[in-house]
């Protein structure tokens, strides 16, 4: 498989930047072809602002939402972003390794997000209808591929568990896995997640890395986040409302948005 992992840590000698390189010696060692876009060493520019949309007259207001449009239908995206797409476009499988900063990602990732998923890229496409809504949540243009998180928290894993006062690590993620990585199209694997990462030393090294090869050995066979399909039938349109009776008794908030049990998709993960 082609798989394009983009790494966003600052400091290469981190823990972050150690099981970088056990993914990619792993998906080397099983003969994957592999891209890195590490955005601090490529010094991403994070933040959307005019310089994005070179055709946009200097009078003219900004609108982010129109401006990509026209953009990316004229082929005016910078470079930098232009290649991202295209390197998304190249690849079967995204990896998006970052550390849980303030409950989310990095910003300069989140800035990655913002001006490499553009408009007719990765959102705005498809029908608008009274029978679709769109190209998304399980279509799109990035529909066939797989994504995945790999993600290092500083917290226990007993803090976002179930009950834990940090909230449930899988719904920390769902605006991620879901939002972002469901969105466009992508079959989102359950993520890789490292915890207590502060108070890591050799010896607990090691198991990690062993279990983070494993997953890697398992990309291409590890069944997907069982999230709904917005236009197969589940959602009502255009109020995009779940209909009666589909959810598991009890189920409320994210877990909605699931085709079976939490437990099936954590249970692949580990």
């Amino acid at each position: 498989m082609k798989i394009l992992l983009v790494f966003a840590h600052p400091e290469p000698r981190s823990l972050n930047g150690a099981l970088r390189d056990v993914a990619l010696n792993e998906l080397e060692a099983q003969g994957h072809e592999v891209r890195v876009s590490d955005l601090y060493a490529q010094g991403w520019k994070a933040e959307v602002d005019r310089a994005d949309f070179p055709l946009l007259a200097p009078d003219a207001r900004l609108v982010p939402v129109a401006a990509s449009k026209k953009a990316f239908e004229t082929q005016a995206l910078t470079d930098d972003v232009k290649a991202e797409i295209e390197k998304l476009l190249w690849a079967d499988v995204l990896i998006l390794q970052f550390p849980l900063w303030w409950f989310s990602m990095p910003a300069i990732l989140k800035g990655w997000i913002d001006r490499v998923f553009a408009y007719g890229f990765a959102y705005g496409v498809g029908e608008h209808s009274d029978k679709r809504w769109g190209d998304r949540y399980g279509e799109g243009k990035l529909a066939g591929k797989r994504a995945m998180l790999i993600v290092t928290a500083g917290g226990w894993e007993e803090h976002y568990s179930a009950r834990g006062v940090n909230g449930p690590i899988d719904d920390l993620l769902f605006p991620i896995n879901h939002g972002i990585l469901y969105y466009p199209g992508y079959d989102v694997l359950p993520p890789f997640v490292a915890y207590r990462v502060d108070r890591f030393d050799e010896a607990a090294f090691e198991p990690l890395a062993e279990r983070l090869r494993e997953r890697m050995r398992r990309l291409g066979s590890t069944p997907p986040i069982p999230y709904r399909q917005q236009n197969g039938g589940d959602y009502l349109i255009p109020s995009m409302q779940l209909r009666p009776g589909l959810s598991e008794a009890g189920a409320t908030g994210f877990a909605l948005h699931l085709n079976d049990a939490r437990e099936t998709f954590r249970q692949a993960g580990e």
